[in-house]
């Protein structure tokens, strides 16, 4: 909340208000996004080192193959996915493993 000279001037109230109002349509965003989730496609989001793997392979070699480095991309998601199931099958699993 506000303290009593936060709203005896205009500007920090605006101030204020807005970033609740930010705050606000940020949260409102992530739940329709959270809401709206596609089935499962087999492959994990796309991720913050993800992106910076792909910007680093585009940017830093000479004559980067585009597809070659979707593709890559594609199995690496695609296989980070098939290993979590996989991890998570086994954790869920309650017969001892030899």
């Amino acid at each position: 909340g506000l303290d009593q000279h936060q709203v005896r001037r205009w500007d920090s109230w605006h101030r204020f208000t807005t970033l609740a109002l930010a705050a606000l349509a940020v949260l409102a965003i992530c739940a329709a996004d959270a809401a709206a989730e596609p089935t499962d496609t087999g492959m994990i989001k796309l991720t913050v080192n993800e992106i910076r793997r792909l910007i680093n392979t585009l940017i830093l070699h000479q004559n980067p193959d585009l597809n070659h480095c979707l593709r890559w991309s594609d199995w690496r998601r695609r296989h980070q996915a098939r290993a979590r199931q996989a991890h998570y099958t086994r954790r869920l699993n309650l017969e001892p493993q030899p």
